[in-house]
């Protein structure tokens, strides 16, 4: 019998690899070896080639995870990788050419994301961005509950404005990989219209949890761990 693939989780932005735990249990516990990277969150391509090395440096089949921002590098980053045998995007970005994380989130309504951020100035000239604390438990994640929202917000990896903003360029993987979306229906990051328009277009498996904040992987690891086992079952 095939042993189970290496799962590589990333996050996106506002969040940090510790988000995923609830998940990772869950995966070990049926059998999985689990990665969850750290995303530097300051550039598209060069977030992806940082994961790229790292699911390059893996022995065997990987399914790749991503959530939010964490989709535009996992879909940058699998083209071309022989190993990774399906893609899963979790309230997620999976961009086309010429597209990016801003352009997407705003070909609907509904996100009020750009209300809650709270810039730093970088002496590069680009900014980084939090998420107001004071906002962050119903921006981010209304689901969880108020001491671990606390814990969220004062935790917080900021992303830069240009890798927000940064249109990834050529193929992406899913456009060749099987690619599977858990859907949050509630997120106020990006707007569940948008989330179906891109697992559409994928012809990408779909999930959805219709009260799920923009962190469903923290407030529903039982799902999550759930579709990425059906992606490593159905791509093995």
């Amino acid at each position: 019998m095939a042993s189970k693939p290496t799962v590589v989780l990333v996050h996106g932005a506002f969040a940090d690899s510790s988000g995923w735990g609830g998940t990772i249990v869950r995966l070990l516990e049926t059998g999985y070896s689990v990665v969850a990277a750290s995303n530097p969150l300051r550039s598209a391509a060069t977030d992806a080639a940082q994961v790229r090395a790292l699911v390059d440096s893996i022995d065997g089949p990987v399914v790749l995870v991503g959530h939010s921002y964490g989709g535009v590098v996992v879909s940058a980053a699998s083209v071309g990788a022989r190993n990774v045998r399906a893609l899963v995007f979790v309230a997620a970005f999976a961009p086309a050419n010429d597209e990016s994380a801003a352009t997407l989130s705003s070909l609907y309504p509904g996100s009020t994301l750009g209300d809650a951020l709270r810039p730093v100035q970088l002496p590069d000239g680009d900014q980084d961005l939090y998420i107001d604390q004071e906002r962050f438990h119903a921006q981010f994640c209304a689901d969880v509950p108020d001491d671990l929202a606390t814990l969220m917000a004062a935790t917080q990896r900021p992303i830069t404005a240009g890798a927000l903003n940064e249109a990834v360029t050529g193929p992406q993987g899913w456009e060749s990989l099987s690619s599977y979306f858990l859907i949050a229906g509630a997120d106020r990051n990006i707007p569940a219209p948008a989330q179906h328009f891109m697992a559409e277009r994928a012809k990408g498996v779909v999930r959805e949890v219709a009260n799920g904040s923009h962190a469903v992987f923290v407030a529903h690891p039982d799902v999550t761990a759930s579709l990425i086992d059906r992606a490593a079952g159905e791509s093995a």
